[in-house]
C-alpha cells in the first residue's frame, strides 16, 4: 500500500517552492524539464484559479495539447501556522478518463501566504495521448513543526521519526513507523509510540479503540512481542508498525489520513499519513518499538503483511 504516490515528473526530489507577499503569487523555480518554457517561466497571475480550490490548491492554468505540456498550481495557506503540503494531481485524458497522476511536496509555506509551481505531462508513463486537463486530486498538509523528518538536518530532539509506504493484503494494512537516532547521544524507548488518530481538520478523533501489539489485530505482521526497552546510540534505528483492517459490515465507513506520534513520553510529536481505512472496525493496533538488526534491515527493517489469521475480538 502507498500511502503517497510516487512522483513521475520529478523523480529525484522534492519541488522546492518559494514563499511571497501575502496574498500574491509568484512564479517559482521548476524541477521539471519537460514542462513547457514558456508556462512555467511566466507569473501566473491574469484570471486567477481555473478550477475549484481543493484545501487551498486550485489549479491556475493548464495547457494540455500534447505529452510535453503541463499545468500551473497556487499553494494558499489560511492557517495560523506554516503547513508543509503534499498534493496529488490526476492527468486526465479528453474523454476525462485518468492517464495518469503524480505528487508534489511543497515545504513551509508561512502563514497567509501563496506560492506556485507546476506539474507536467512528459514522462512515458503518460503514454503518447498525453492529457488534456490536470485535477487536484488530494491535498495533504502538515505543520512545519510537526513534519516528518527522513532526511536533512537532524531535528533537535535528536529523533528521527517518520512512516514508511505501508503494505496491504486483503484487507489487513500495516504501516512501520522508523526512528533513528541521529544526535550525539544514546536515546532510550520504552514500550510503545503513542498515536493520536487526526481527521482531516487535524483534529483528534474519538470512538477510536487504540490496541497495543500488532496480534491483536493479525498475527504474523511483526508488529508483535513483548514491549522492551530499546537503548539507541548514535546512528541506530528502530521501528515499530500500526496495523488495522479496512473490513466494511454495517454502519459508514471510517478513513483517517493522519496520526501523531509522539517516539517517548516527553519527545515532540511527529505528524505521519497512513491513510487509516479503517471500515468500520473502529480498531487501530500499535505494536512494540524494536530495535534495527542486520536480519531487519535485510528485510525492510519494517513489519509487513503476511497471511496471519485475525485474533479473537478483544
Amino acid at each position: 500500500m502507498r500511502t503517497v504516490p510516487a512522483g513521475f515528473c520529478v523523480v529525484t526530489g522534492l519541488l522546492f517552492l518559494t514563499s511571497c507577499a501575502q496574498k500574491e503569487t509568484s512564479a517559482a523555480p521548476t524541477d521539471d524539464p519537460t514542462c513547457n518554457a514558456e508556462l512555467s517561466s511566466r507569473p501566473v497571475t491574469a484570471s486567477g484559479p481555473v478550477d475549484e480550490e481543493t484545501d487551498g490548491v486550485s489549479i491556475t492554468e493548464q495547457k494540455g495539447d500534447g505529452a510535453r505540456d503541463c499545468a500551473a498550481f497556487q499553494v494558499t495557506n489560511r492557517a495560523s501556522e506554516p503547513f508543509t503540503y503534499t498534493v496529488t494531481f490526476a492527468f486526465l485524458s479528453d474523454s476525462g478518463s485518468r492517464v495518469g497522476d503524480t505528487s508534489r511536496t511543497v515545504p513551509s509555506v508561512a502563514a497567509g501566504r501563496t506560492v506556485t509551481g507546476t506539474v507536467g505531462g512528459g514522462e512515458p508513463l503518460l503514454g503518447a495521448q498525453g492529457w488534456s486537463r490536470v485535477r487536484v486530486e488530494k491535498v495533504r498538509s502538515v505543520p512545519v513543526d510537526e513534519a516528518p523528518a527522513p532526511g536533512g538536518p537532524c531535528p533537535s530532539s535528536g529523533l528521527r521519526l517518520y512512516a514508511d509506504e505501508g503494505d496491504a493484503a486483503m484487507g489487513l494494512r500495516v504501516v512501520g513507523l522508523h526512528v533513528v537516532n541521529c544526535g550525539p547521544r544514546t536515546q532510550r524507548l520504552t514500550g510503545y509510540p503513542r498515536v493520536s488518530p487526526l481527521g482531516e481538520d487535524h483534529r483528534p478523533v474519538t470512538g477510536l479503540r487504540i490496541l497495543h501489539d500488532g496480534s491483536a489485530i493479525a498475527s504474523g505482521t511483526g508488529a508483535d512481542g513483548p514491549p522492551r526497552p530499546v537503548s539507541l546510540k548514535p546512528g541506530e534505528a528502530a521501528h515499530a508498525g500500526l496495523v488495522w483492517r479496512n473490513t466494511v459490515l454495517s454502519g459508514a465507513a471510517v478513513d483517517i489520513p493522519y496520526v501523531r506520534v509522539w517516539a517517548k513520553p516527553g519527545s515532540a510529536p511527529v505528524m505521519v499519513t497512513p491513510e487509516l481505512d479503517l471500515g468500520t472496525t473502529g480498531k487501530l493496533a500499535v505494536g512494540p518499538w524494536k530495535r534495527d538488526t542486520q536480519a531487519s534491515r535485510d528485510h525492510g527493517s519494517r513489519p509487513r503483511v503476511t497471511e496471519g489469521r485475525p485474533p479473537a475480538d478483544r
